[in-house]
């Protein structure tokens, strides 16, 4: 069973009886932790951990910048959310590898696994919306959006609302085999009913509140997402939900004006670490730890995603000088480059919809691009052929190291 000796901070939190029964093992009893509600203040944290929270905050203050820099920020912005969605989505064991996802035809997912991917992109559009309408967060927002992430999904009957069964994460090394589900997990959170919808109602109620001057920005996304993961309040998709949530906090707190923020690669790469801080949290009240790995994933997740934009702009502006220095003199050749880097992958209908052109006019327009090499076939031989500009492609598929 899990180590209840370990929960040693009675103030972050408190153990309460549940039971329950399994269908091959028979009834079960134990405890599940319901965090106390986050305070007005930051909690206690060491320099070391107030430093790595300013380069967090000068970190995400130079991504937004370059953001605010360019003359379309939104253009970045599907790329971007697809490589979120791949990375988050395999942290929670959901993959595909990256290059399907980027050039995937969001109208009919290949497989089950890319369905639940572009779920999330589908997601994250709907929530960033609804927060740059001025909108504040509600708990019937984040069923929704937990709704959109699973819709689909076998499990999209039982989505939508906050859960109605006990859940538990992960399973300890040393479980033994046979045992009941309960007892060889990880970590038990909040039951459902009345103590996990006022959960979630005083996160939602602390993250309407006006921190300013008491909790940093960046410490206020931490503790929320702190918070949320500890109360996983759905059936299924709690950690693709929560590390979204984390740039729906910093895009509503004016940290960021453009969600172009990617966090999941750089915590995918440290998923044990990140597992162990969360629960550190919870068992020895260590906000220290957990705070200082959050800040410092939130540093490298910024200056990763400003790199990648800068270069993706970089090569947006080369693409346009080919064009430009060829004999093609189509006006809507530089909106087509446009729509080559916002949208991997397209079809020719794509283009013709987006561009406001004929369907005739598109796939000239694309075939004369394919001639010049700023565009290529991805599929020749199906239909509807969908196309790509290899170089926005690369860069996508580069990355940064984390």
């Amino acid at each position: 069973m899990v180590d209840l000796e370990m929960f040693k901070h009675s103030s972050m939190g408190e153990l309460v009886d549940i039971a329950g029964s399994d269908a091959l093992l028979g009834d079960w009893r134990h405890k599940a932790f319901i965090p106390a509600s986050l305070g007005a203040h930051e909690p206690e944290l060491t320099g070391a951990t107030y430093r790595s929270i300013a380069q967090a905050r000068a970190a995400l203050a130079a991504l937004d910048a370059t953001a605010r820099r360019l003359p379309n920020p939104y253009l970045l912005r599907t790329p971007v959310l697809r490589r979120e969605a791949q990375s988050t989505s395999a942290l929670e064991g959901t993959y595909a590898p990256l290059d399907d996802v980027l050039t995937a035809d969001e109208d009919a997912p290949s497989t089950p696994q890319m369905t639940e991917i572009l779920n999330y992109v589908a997601m994250a559009d709907q929530g960033f919306a609804w927060v740059q309408e001025g909108r504040p967060l509600t708990v019937g927002l984040i069923e929704d959006l937990q709704g959109r992430l699973m819709r689909g999904t076998p499990l999209e009957p039982e989505s939508g609302h906050l859960r109605t069964t006990q859940v538990v994460i992960g399973r300890r090394d040393e479980a033994a085999e046979g045992m009941v589900p309960i007892h060889a997990s990880r970590f038990v959170p909040v039951p459902p009913g009345d103590q996990l919808r006022d959960g979630v109602t005083a996160l939602v109620d602390w993250l309407r509140q006006d921190h300013a001057g008491a909790i940093d920005p960046v410490v206020v996304a931490g503790m929320a997402h702190y918070q949320f993961e500890t109360l996983h309040p759905f059936r299924d998709g709690n950690g693709r939900l929560g590390r979204y949530l984390i740039v729906l906090t910093l895009l509503s707190l004016g940290v960021l004006s453009e969600p172009t923020l990617t966090v999941s690669p750089w915590f995918e790469a440290r998923r044990s670490h990140y597992y162990d801080a969360l629960l550190g949290v919870s068992t020895n009240g260590d906000w220290d730890t957990f705070l200082s790995f959050f800040a410092s994933g939130l540093a490298a997740a910024a200056t990763s995603t400003q790199k990648q934009m800068e270069t993706l702009t970089q090569v947006q502006d080369e693409l346009k000088q080919v064009i430009h220095s060829s004999s093609l003199r189509s006006a809507r050749a530089a909106d087509l480059v446009d729509l080559a880097v916002s949208t991997p992958s397209f079809t020719v209908r794509t283009v013709a919809q987006r561009l406001g052109l004929s369907y005739g006019r598109a796939n000239g327009l694309v075939g004369q691009l394919v001639d010049l090499g700023v565009l290529r076939t991805l599929n020749p031989d199906a239909q509807p052929r969908r196309f790509t500009a290899p170089r926005v492609l690369t860069v996508l598929l580069a990355g940064d190291p984390v």
